[in-house]
């Protein structure tokens, strides 16, 4: 068989793997009022569902990198599976909000062995410009995540209700594992295992954490998606319950929003050779809190219109777009030796970032646009402060520039 077949199964098992724990979050947000509705359970309750997947998905990540260094990839894959197929049966049946954030965060602990595993497979098998294509590949499943799996949850909850979600994730994973079984190679070998273990893991977090600029760049990043995250859990409660809009119709507002995102995002290679990757994110973060506080300042006096939420909304999306993958860029930059606990480290403190910034907001939600918009707001207004104090000095931006170029 040749290579680009080989690749091009790879790319359709991972892409699938990839695509269990978005599919699990993006199609759930239309049913969120209805759950609501179904278990009597008010809005902040109905949100920490959301937050324990993303804390869960936070806090996995690096268990199962680590773990599929030391047993390789396959048993990782199969165990995360097996639990996210678990907890999602027991997601459809639950009977009570407790049980049903219970259930999430195990199944989020599942979705991390898809998302964390498939980027260490690819680059067990590929290097060069395959890798990166099989890659790029790969992350069109997140972005296409947001614009499809809404959709798709919105018709099933039409056809079958909130519960007919979870029987679809389920066996989507059921397909994956599948698919594994048939297809997968296990792709690090039992002499490349003998060198890793939780004692080298442990020093490599260890260092990162003490990397205050790494630290800065990762949370630029965090901030955004932090704002991303309230907006995600909030919006079907304002746009729906508030804004009447149907759940069909809240999937295409946010599919709106994501398509700005993605479109941007392509972007940020072009930009970054021409201005240099640091002035990419100045001036990118920057506008975004200056399109966000522009936002809060139109609620506090009174405004309502559903379109200035969309599309100021539009232009903030699109200029995080430019700052999260830029940072992830940088961050990943002086810690080639160790990118993949690095890369990891980052995913886990901007999932738990984005998860404490839900479940604060959270508190406060009240089905109205305002508590989600200053949460918004301060997530952009927290990444400006950021990236001027990580990356203000002009010598920073100097330091950057021949990488940049």
């Amino acid at each position: 068989m040749s290579s680009s077949s080989i690749s091009l199964r790879l790319v359709l098992i991972l892409g699938l793997l990839s695509a269990v724990g978005p599919f699990a979050i993006d199609m759930y947000l239309p049913a969120l009022p209805q759950i609501g509705a179904s278990l009597n359970a008010p809005v902040g309750a109905v949100q920490a569902s959301l937050t324990a997947f993303f804390i869960a998905l936070g806090v996995g990540q690096p268990m199962f990198g680590t773990l599929s260094d030391m047993w390789g990839r396959k048993k990782p894959l199969y165990l995360g599976l097996v639990i996210f197929i678990v907890a999602s049966i027991g997601c459809a049946l639950a009977q009570d909000i407790n049980t049903l954030v219970t259930l999430r965060f195990v199944q989020g602990l599942g979705a991390a062995a898809g998302m964390a595993i498939p980027r260490a497979v690819v680059r067990d098998r590929h290097t060069g410009h395959e890798a990166a294509r099989m890659m790029s590949l790969l992350m069109l499943v997140f972005s296409v995540s947001p614009i499809l799996a809404p959709l798709v949850g919105s018709g099933l909850i039409a056809i079958g209700g909130w519960r007919l979600v979870f029987w679809v994730v389920s066996a989507a994973a059921a397909l994956g594992l599948m698919a594994m079984v048939r297809g997968l190679p296990e792709t690090r070998d039992a002499d490349a295992r003998l060198g890793s273990g939780f004692a080298d893991a442990l020093k490599a977090y260890a260092f990162l954490l003490r990397d205050w600029h790494y630290l800065g760049l990762v949370f630029i990043g965090a901030c955004a998606m932090a704002g991303f995250f309230v907006y995600l859990a909030g919006s079907p409660f304002v746009l729906i319950n508030y804004y009447g809009l149907s759940a069909t119709e809240y999937s295409m507002a946010f599919a709106f929003n994501a398509i700005s995102f993605i479109g941007a995002a392509q972007f940020t290679g072009a930009l970054g050779k021409r201005f240099g990757l640091v002035n990419v994110v100045k001036a990118a973060a920057s506008g975004s809190g200056v399109v966000m506080l522009t936002l809060l300042g139109y609620y506090l006096m009174g405004g309502e219109q559903l379109a200035v939420l969309i599309g100021l909304y539009f232009v903030a999306s699109a200029l995080m777009g430019l700052v999260i993958p830029t940072t992830s860029v940088l961050a990943l930059e002086e810690h080639g030796e160790i990118a993949g606990t690095a890369s990891a480290l980052l995913g886990t403190l901007q999932m738990l970032t984005g998860a404490v910034a839900m479940q604060v907001v959270g508190v406060f939600s009240n089905g109205k646009p305002l508590p989600m918009v200053i949460g918004m707001a301060l997530g952009a207004l927290c990444g400006v402060m950021l990236t001027w104090v990580t990356l203000g000095g002009a010598a920073k931006a100097k330091k950057y520039a021949s990488s940049s170029h």
